[in-house]
């Protein structure tokens, strides 16, 4: 099992299936978005807006029943935006199996109380893998 704290944990369930019986792709985006935002806004200590996916990866299919974990990275901050990487893992129900189901880039902007682009609040550098430093 994967050491890494997920932004996300959940489960598929009947209602997140598309008419094929499969995981549908907008459900597990969704889930990206979500786990994305919970970065973005605790990295801009406010609200934060989606406003770009990048490189969206469907790379492999879940089940119903599997339990999906999302991870996060921050990987660039300008000085109103920043960018987040995501990964999704899916783990089978009744065993410890994991498979890369989706990746993924988010470009969110801080906004302000005006609903306009503010600076995001300063923070430590990143490292090149996007971990504080």
């Amino acid at each position: 099992m994967s050491e890494r704290t997920p932004a996300i944990r959940v489960t598929a369930m009947p209602a997140d299936t598309n008419p094929y019986g499969g995981v549908f792709g907008g459900w597990l985006m969704s889930q990206m978005v979500l786990a994305a935002g919970s970065l973005a806004s605790r990295t801009a200590k406010g609200k934060a807006v989606v406003v770009a996916a990048d490189e969206l990866r469907f790379t492999g299919a879940m089940a119903v029943g599997d339990e999906l974990s999302v991870y996060t990275t921050l990987e660039k901050q300008g000085r109103t935006s920043m960018t987040i990487a995501v990964e999704a893992v899916a783990r089978e129900r009744d065993a410890e199996a994991e498979t890369k189901v989706a990746s993924g880039r988010f470009t969110f902007v801080a906004i302000g109380a005006d609903e306009k682009p503010r600076e995001l609040p300063s923070s430590q550098p990143l490292s090149r893998r996007g971990e504080r430093g």
